[in-house]
């Protein structure tokens, strides 16, 4: 596995175009406390430059372990080889008016319906961690170390977020606590923040038409961390045009969501994505893993243009994800 990472590494940067860069960040990654007022300007102007241009760039050195990652695809493989009558006791609610904790089956789901395209359901199942949770959402408890690995995780990515929102908001040239504390309730109260560990499945022998493994749409939260074990991810350059975007080991994917690219007016862009079925033969026997972060602004805050345009109506959070929510379950 770690050859074919390593000869699609070599091979990068003329299958991307340089359209993806890949973003030094062992300057302010997690434990690393006072940095210096030039290493957070340089970093700063990397990230806005990616994220006013393609939306995605990849953070090498975050303080994210590849055994940090390994851990959740070792917990999350154990829940997934569960008899699909014991992943059902924990599947998310029929709800598609906010972001719940569960299980999601093969085809439940369909991310197309964010692009207004019509496709059938994607070729993936997924365990969505929604803290804190309700009275009627559970842990698998069939596999005794899945909390505590996901807690870890989900703590590890609400640290690195917040370090990307910190830079974020300093290119923007707004106030940045005043900011960041518009996700105060990130894993703690209302806020729709969410980490999904996703499988697909090697391709089944019939397919449906202009079914894929995820289809094409651009994130509905602010900020996406992305964690990949096998090539599949594609994004957009515009019109009909994508790049791959294959794992690069010890990096994570960051890109920029529909909620940011309002609040921003445009500035920041929220970039058209999906996976795509493997051509060969070979590929599609293989399944693929990946592991999302979507970070939300709380739930209550309302999403203003930041530049005090009128560019988007002001609207709150709650009521944003709700009107995207709608497009996505089948």
């Amino acid at each position: 596995m770690k050859d074919i990472v390593s000869d699609l590494l070599v091979r990068l940067p003329e299958k991307m175009g340089g359209y993806i860069r890949v973003i030094d960040f062992s300057a302010y990654s997690l434990g690393t406390e006072n940095i210096s007022e030039a290493d957070l300007e340089a970093l700063t102007k990397e990230l806005m430059h990616s994220f006013t241009t393609s939306g995605f760039a990849y953070l090498k050195n975050t303080g994210i372990s590849e055994e940090q990652v390994d851990a959740m695809y070792d917990v999350n493989d154990r829940f997934y080889d569960l008899p699909a009558e014991i992943k059902e006791k924990y599947a998310r609610a029929d709800d598609k008016n906010r972001e719940r904790q569960g299980w999601v089956c093969v085809e439940r789901e369909t991310l197309s319906g964010l692009a207004g395209v019509i496709r059938p359901g994607d070729l993936k199942e997924y365990f969505g961690v929604k803290i804190p949770i309700t009275e009627d959402e559970s842990w698998p408890y069939e596999v005794p170390e899945f909390e505590e690995t996901c807690l870890n995780f989900y703590a590890a990515c609400k640290g690195l977020t917040f370090r990307i929102l910190e830079l974020i908001a300093r290119g923007l040239g707004i106030e940045v606590a005043g900011f960041l504390d518009m996700f105060k309730h990130m894993g703690t109260g209302p806020n729709g923040t969410n980490l999904r560990s996703l499988r697909y499945p090697p391709i089944p022998k019939v397919v449906k038409e202009d079914q894929l493994r995820c289809g094409e749409h651009t994130d509905l939260g602010c900020v996406t961390l992305l964690f990949q074990d096998r090539p599949g991810l594609e994004v957009s350059t515009g019109k009909d045009n994508f790049v791959s975007a294959p794992p690069i080991p010890g990096t994570v994917v960051v890109n920029i969501g529909d909620m940011l690219q309002w609040w921003t007016a445009d500035k920041l862009v929220s970039t058209k994505h999906r996976v795509i079925i493997p051509e060969t033969a070979e590929g599609r026997g293989q399944g693929r893993r990946s592991i999302a972060f979507f970070a939300h602004a709380d739930s209550d805050v309302q999403l203003k243009c930041l530049d005090g345009s009128d560019k988007h109506k002001p609207m709150i959070v709650r009521d944003y994800v709700k009107m995207k929510l709608h497009t996505t379950y089948l």
